[in-house]
């Protein structure tokens, strides 16, 4: 059976031709696979571990099953579709709106252990009926306009939680990060977030030492006295350990809030798997239903162990367009790093110290890019807006999901935010189709019989990274 772990090497194994790529199934020298897989991994850690700090999860656990789940991705895909699975910025809403509610960890990676396994079908399905099926079901007007309502949905958080515990911090984090994201060039680029991070941790330790403590709420509660980085959890953790696992909790309130977020994902994959097929020269369309089917089985097994759930990140596709890599050899390397750096304590301790105002600063610019990402699926798509029957579930849904409407169904049971939001759009679109006009629906179709173009074909014709949504990082791709 081919699984995709055989590799030729490429020429000599040391620099590829010029104009010249190297393929999935080939490889250069070791030493250097190692070090492209190494930087795979300072591309991905941004995203990766900022995602789990703000769901509340163990970061250490989050960066091991990224590790893990590529190793899935890239067995199930047989090494056909050269991808790193991170930690999916697309939950954090989920995530915020599930602990408002009083739930814990546990009921958080059950909801969305149940999205990965609809996930999972969802791959199943595409690899039976074919990608038309995501079209017709998930329209480009309907995909943006979900992921816009999960990044705007997050806005709150920020303001009350993160910002307020220290407003200045934030303000000079948010104004660095914003420069890292616009001035700075190549690889430096798609990981700005984490330089933010770094700037962000920097300048909290001097404000200590200049300033002393600082009077503000803590995690969005009374105000109190404390130091802005507190270190003391980074010296007590070990160096060689495992990470803290959980077993999931399943309540149909949390997983009704959660379930919306399959159709980013699906987005997310279908971009992905297009902007890697043009960068390669290998068409993946065949491949679109596996991949999608093996992101929701590596969600599954991470959120099974108390983990977060996975996504394909466009940062390591980047890497692959700047680089001209395409190797699978440097995402095992990765995934043996991140392994690796899962079973050090002493660095979950590290990202568990954050600042909440350095991530106030990093999420003010990084839950808005969430959610413009779901206006750059509309404009790639050639969405248009003019035409009611487009814009009035569009809008509607987005209200409510940003706004926080909920509807109330039993004394025990209601819906709001995000999953009443996706409900609108979705719904409201087939149903105002269904009896709209005749010329309200007669356009050109905006994707092809193959695959999605949601964002992936403009950015990897330009040589770009297949940026547009997750996760993560400084350009994130439809997410997450």
């Amino acid at each position: 059976m081919n699984l995709g772990v055989r590799w030729t090497l490429h020429g000599d194994g040391r620099t590829p031709a010029p104009g010249a790529v190297v393929r999935p199934d080939e490889r250069l020298s070791w030493p250097r696979t190692a070090g492209l897989g190494a930087q795979h991994v300072v591309a991905m850690f941004g995203a990766s571990f900022v995602a789990p700090v703000l769901m509340g999860l163990d970061p250490n656990l989050a960066i091991m099953m990224s590790g893990v789940a590529t190793v899935v991705f890239l067995l199930a895909t047989r090494g056909t579709v050269p991808s790193y699975l991170g930690c999916s910025l697309s939950f954090v809403g989920v995530a915020a709106t599930i602990r408002a509610t009083g739930g814990d960890s546990a009921t958080v990676t059950g909801a969305v252990l149940v999205v990965g396994a609809v996930l999972f079908l969802v791959g199943l399905a595409v690899r039976r009926f074919g990608a038309r099926i995501i079209h017709v079901a998930m329209p480009p007007i309907v995909t943006g306009a979900v992921v816009m309502l999960i990044g705007f949905n997050l806005a709150p958080v920020t303001a009350s939680t993160y910002w307020p515990q220290d407003q200045w911090t934030a303000l000079l984090v948010m104004l660095f990060t914003g420069l890292a994201v616009v001035c700075l060039r190549g690889f430096w680029s798609r990981v700005a977030i984490f330089l933010g991070l770094v700037f962000g941790y920097a300048l909290s330790w001097v404000f200590d030492l200049a300033f002393g403590k600082i009077h503000s709420p803590l995690g969005g509660g009374e105000a109190v006295d404390h130091w802005r980085l507190d270190l003391s959890g980074v010296a007590k953790a070990d160096w060689i350990g495992l990470p803290s696992f959980h077993a999931p909790a399943f309540e149909w309130s949390a997983i009704l809030v959660a379930l919306p977020v399959v159709i980013a994902l699906v987005a997310e994959n279908a971009g992905h798997v297009k902007a890697v097929g043009e960068m390669t020269g290998d068409p993946l369309d065949d491949k679109l239903g596996t991949a999608i089917a093996a992101d929701g089985a590596a969600s599954i097994l991470s959120t099974a162990v108390g983990g977060p759930p996975n996504t394909t990140y466009s940062e390591n596709i980047g890497v692959m367009a700047a680089t001209r890599v395409y190797s699978t050899a440097a995402y095992w390397a990765a995934a043996g790093f991140a392994l690796l750096f899962g079973l050090c304590p002493k660095f979950g301790a590290v990202v568990a110290a954050i600042p909440g105002g350095v991530l106030g600063g990093i999420t003010v610019i990084l839950y808005g890019m969430i959610g413009l990402l779901g206006a750059q699926i509309w404009i790639n798509a050639d969405v248009d807006l003019r035409n009611p029957l487009n814009l009035v579930p569009a809008a509607a849904g987005i209200i409510i999901g940003v706004g926080g409407v909920s509807l109330k169904i039993t004394d025990n049971f209601e819906l709001g935010g995000i999953a009443l939001g996706t409900i609108v759009v979705i719904t409201g679109y087939h149903v105002l189709r269904a009896f709209a006009p005749a010329h309200l629906k007669e356009q050109e179709p905006l994707l092809d019989s193959g695959t999605s173009s949601y964002e992936g074909g403009r950015s990897a014709k330009d040589g770009g990274d297949g940026r547009g949504g997750e996760g993560g990082g400084a350009q994130p791709v439809a997410r997450s």
